[in-house]
């Protein structure tokens, strides 16, 4: 089993894609901290309907800014992992070295996890490191409570859960292509356009809280507005951390079963 982990670590780390991709996650948690900050301190933010924000709602805003793109970015990676070896043609390779598939998908999921925290942390810190400067500067506390510590390290747990997704994708869909505009084109436009639709009806609040990225921004405590003052209603962190586990542990198993099942050759 460690050397079936091993393994996925290795695919992923001898590829230009681990650091085009940490790079990408740096830059937008450096990018969107900042623009949080600087858009929430200003006089303009109570247009918005968020000038009744505390502090600890303002940090905690702040501090994941990045993760919107992040998670995106580990979606993807999650697709590549396995969508990869099936269009390089390497899936049958690996089932060879490890016949046990099931194995193999195990091994798939905890380098995955793993990898999610390593984005996870590179996103956390480039935002806290741009955010609390920019807060610090406007008068604000750089750490209110204790629950922005909460927020920082369920933000390692969602990205690893998102990368999960995107493996399930990855095989429901084995062209690679298609699933990565599938994937990256739900989770960016269909869905936060549905999120809207709904949260403007009464009839639709109750479902948007089911919704991914809904649940997402509930499990980092973040504030949740669908445009124009309409909040999303949204779970507890812990109640929206197992709606998105579940996202991730469903696709997971149905990947698991089709992988199983799924001639390879």
């Amino acid at each position: 089993m460690v050397l079936a982990i091993r393994s996925e670590f290795r695919k992923f780390f001898t590829t230009r894609m681990w650091w085009g991709m940490g790079l990408a996650v740096v830059l937008s948690g450096l990018a969107f901290s900042a623009l949080n900050a600087l858009l929430l301190t200003s006089s303009a933010s109570e247009g918005f309907g968020f000038g009744t924000m505390s502090d600890a709602e303002l940090a905690r805003t702040v501090y994941t800014g990045g993760i919107q793109v992040s998670y995106l970015l580990t979606l993807a990676i999650g697709v590549l992992t396995v969508g990869s070896e099936y269009r390089h043609k390497t899936i049958t390779g690996t089932l060879l070295a490890t016949p046990k598939r099931a194995k193999v998908m195990l091994a798939k999921v905890i380098a995955l996890l793993g990898i999610g925290v390593m984005y996870g942390l590179a996103s956390v810190l480039s935002s806290f490191a741009v955010g609390a400067a920019i807060l610090n500067m406007k008068g604000h506390a750089v750490w209110p409570d204790v629950s922005i510590a909460r927020t920082l390290a369920l933000s390692l747990l969602v990205l690893g859960l998102w990368a999960l997704i995107g493996l399930g994708i990855g095989i429901l869909i084995p062209n690679q292509i298609a699933a990565l505009f599938i994937a990256i084109g739900v989770a960016w436009i269909v869905e936060p356009l549905l999120s809207f639709l709904f949260a403007t009806q009464d009839w639709g609040r109750g479902i948007v809280k089911f919704f991914p990225s809904s649940a997402t921004t509930a499990v980092l405590g973040a504030t949740n507005q669908a445009g124009e003052g309409v909040t999303i209603p949204v779970f507890e962190w812990w109640g929206a951390a197992l709606v998105l586990g579940a996202y991730a542990v469903v696709m997971a198993v149905i990947g698991t079963m089709l992988t199983l099942r799924r001639d390879v050759t």
